[in-house]
């Protein structure tokens, strides 16, 4: 007489994610594989997931790789191994693509706002002082600025509103005069009869002016043809509207003279 092998035949009627043992002769237990649970004639894989989220942070997602494993991924707006994820602030890296004169706030996963700070204007994402501030700013007004400083002319620093038809910094760059006029002592004078106090002047409001008085206190002849603004029948606006807490910056291709 032999044993009977009780697991010989079709794994013993044990489940095929089970192992079949020979116990006693003709008797047999069930043991499911590594990864899986039952009984041993039903085994079922074992998703690490559903028990305390399968080790993986709350603010991560976990997928099932196989019986028993799983894998822990970072959600949108965290970074880290999965098992400790943590948030990504918009605002910590480059102030969130705002403006640098602009306050960053997280609001929620991959949002955040951009507020202008107090003295400042826009939308956030670009925020402009007032008109002295971006006239250094601003490469096409640069050397406009660097003579008010020089001169120590403070006129547009105040709370406005104010217009200014500034010439472009190549103008001030290659024009001769500007070298006799500071060797005179009339530059100062030169600068103010390119200001305008008491108004915010839009381009849309210059076409329906014909004559503004300046700082300087003689007037500004304004024309407007063919879609053009030109100031004394010779300084046409090249770029308009640059728009700061206390006025309004237009670029002029010709220097001014009172």
């Amino acid at each position: 007489c032999s044993a009977i092998d009780a697991c010989e035949s079709s794994n013993g009627g044990c489940s095929a994610k089970a192992e079949c043992r020979r116990t006693t002769p003709g008797n047999r237990v069930c043991v499911c594989s590594a990864g899986h649970t039952g009984d041993g004639i039903v085994c079922i894989e074992i998703n690490p997931c559903l028990v305390n989220h399968g080790g993986c942070d709350r603010n991560a997602e976990c997928t099932q790789t196989g019986p028993n494993q799983a894998v822990c991924n970072c959600l949108k707006g965290y970074s880290g191994d999965g098992k400790t994820c943590t948030y990504i602030s918009l605002c910590s890296q480059n102030n969130g693509g705002c403006s640098e004169f602009a306050i960053c706030n997280d609001t929620e996963l991959t949002e955040r706002t951009c507020t202008c700070k107090p003295n400042y204007i826009g939308d956030g994402f670009k925020c402009r002082g007032n008109i002295f501030q971006e006239l250094l700013r601003n490469s096409n007004t640069s050397r406009f600025y660097f003579h008010l400083e020089a001169l120590s002319i403070r006129d547009i620093t105040g709370p406005g509103p104010f217009t200014l038809f500034v010439p472009h910094t190549d103008v001030l760059n290659s024009d001769p005069q500007v070298k006799d006029w500071i060797a005179k002592g009339v530059m100062a004078q030169v600068l103010r009869y390119h200001m305008v106090g008491c108004a915010n002047l839009l381009s849309k409001d210059l076409t329906a002016i014909t004559n503004l008085t300046s700082l300087h206190g003689d007037l500004i002849h304004i024309s407007y043809s063919q879609n053009s603004l030109v100031l004394n029948n010779k300084a046409e606006i090249i770029l308009s509207d640059a728009v700061g807490t206390n006025g309004v910056i237009h670029v002029i291709n010709q220097i001014l003279v009172p």
